[in-house]
């Protein structure tokens, strides 16, 4: 389990080589996986690591539901478009990242230094919306980054029913969910050919 830590300076170190392969110059979206189990351990190290990365005004909104059982697998399956079906099928778990439709109400205990943010928020659907969107797809993308330094292979899905999977498994309408993530240990031939990027040139400016 990750425990909090006084913050690191910003002395020069860098991430080796191969921790940058691990998250990023080598990590690559999996597409099949072996039945290799993964531990409860594991998945709470992914969320214990995730929850570090900042959000707007520490808001937080991302909820996961880990799908571990073949029973809530079948519940999730119908949902999935097809080209998704044989992946989610073969990972050991399946994790739907959701955002909290009321994610505003732990303001006072998250940002206990501006609590009227809370009300703020109550009456600005708008903003709200907007900041529920903007830092729950932040954290989607952290929980990406700690599914790999954790060890494991991640499968980062949008291809699926939104609002059948949200009837299915969130009928409360307290949650919404945004990806769905296969976790688990490659498979036979996971990944496909790395796709192009931009150049530094190409994307970056200088003022």
């Amino acid at each position: 389990m990750t425990e909090m830590k006084t913050p690191v300076e910003s002395d020069g170190t860098t991430l080796d080589e191969t921790g940058r392969a691990l998250l990023f110059t080598a990590a690559r979206t999996a597409n099949s996986f072996s039945d290799r189990p993964v531990t409860d351990d594991q998945l709470r190290e992914i969320y214990e690591l995730m929850k570090w990365g900042p959000t707007w005004a520490n808001t937080l909104p991302l909820r996961i539901l880990y799908i571990t059982t073949p029973e809530g697998k079948a519940r999730l399956l119908p949902h999935m478009q097809s080209g998704n079906l044989d992946k989610t099928k073969t990972a050991p778990v399946n994790a739907v990242l959701a955002v909290d439709n009321a994610y505003h109400r732990y303001v006072p205990r998250l940002l206990p230094f501006r609590p009227e943010m809370r009300e703020a928020l109550e009456g600005n659907a708008g903003l709200r919306e907007h900041i529920r969107t903007f830092s729950g797809t932040l954290q989607a993308a952290y929980f990406v980054i700690a599914v790999r330094a954790a060890g494991l292979a991640a499968g980062p899905m949008g291809g699926f029913d939104r609002a059948g999977l949200d009837a299915e498994f969130f009928a409360d309408g307290g949650w919404s969910s945004i990806l769905v993530v296969n976790v688990g240990y490659p498979g036979e031939n996971p990944w496909f050919d790395r796709l192009p990027r931009f150049d530094y040139k190409e994307v970056v400016r200088r003022l």
